[in-house]
């Protein structure tokens, strides 16, 4: 159902004379706020990113801030130890603005270069998560209101029109700036993204293609249509 849409789309980006991925080789004050469900790729996105980010000579702070499950807290701590990042995290059940104010205030202390903030990824209670949202943003504004902030949503590609489900329920709720698209390592060609763009009007930034730590990668037009094709 998505071949017919792409060709408008593949016009669209071979007009660009921009690539709309996001650079990895960042300035100073940069702050990410990762969103997805569970089982997306959140955590591990966030791992990879700050290996990246360590590799340019970057310093990094993680705020584990999805505090709903113990089990999250746990996993992005194993990432973080991977990566060779600080953690900043709370005890499960925690405050997730708490968790941001804390990581915001160690990465001053530190001298970090990047904040990167994992959230929770629920949707069956859209009004609590919202205002935890905000609640988020209000402190990153706040504490950093010099900052560059992005909010990327991961979606997992082999999903389908799911992916697109949550992508309207997030953008409902948060202001997203890109999308970060997983598992495309797979048999996925990851086609969800052109009913994303056409009717949300949000770009991919990053891609997902393996489980090791450098398998993340800007988001290259040409190479999505390549691939989409083959």
């Amino acid at each position: 159902m998505y071949a017919v849409e792409t060709r408008g789309l593949i016009k669209k980006y071979k007009t660009k004379a921009a690539v709309s991925g996001l650079d990895l080789a960042v300035n100073e004050g940069e702050i990410y706020a990762l969103l997805g469900v569970n089982g997306a790729g959140k955590t591990t996105t966030i791992g990879k990113m700050s290996a990246n980010f360590k590799a340019q000579g970057k310093k990094v702070i993680v705020a584990a801030a999805d505090t709903f499950r113990a089990a999250a807290i746990d996993q992005l701590n194993v990432w973080t130890d991977r990566a060779g990042v600080d953690i900043v995290k709370h005890g499960e059940g925690s405050d997730p603005a708490a968790v941001i104010f804390d990581a915001i205030s160690a990465a001053k202390a530190r001298g970090a270069d990047i904040v990167l903030c994992d959230t929770a990824g629920r949707l069956h209670n859209k009004k609590n998560l919202m205002e935890e949202l905000k609640k988020i943003a209000r402190v990153i504004s706040r504490e950093l209101p010099e900052a560059s902030v992005e909010t990327l949503l991961v979606l997992d590609a082999t999903t389908g029109q799911n992916a697109v489900n949550q992508a309207q329920l997030f953008s409902e709720t948060a202001d997203i700036t890109g999308i970060v698209l997983t598992k495309l390592d797979g048999t996925a060609k990851g086609g969800i993204i052109i009913p994303i763009k056409n009717e949300l009007g949000l770009s991919v930034k990053l891609v997902g293609v393996g489980e090791k730590i450098d398998d993340l990668q800007p988001f290259v037009p040409e190479d999505y249509v390549n691939a989409l094709f083959e």
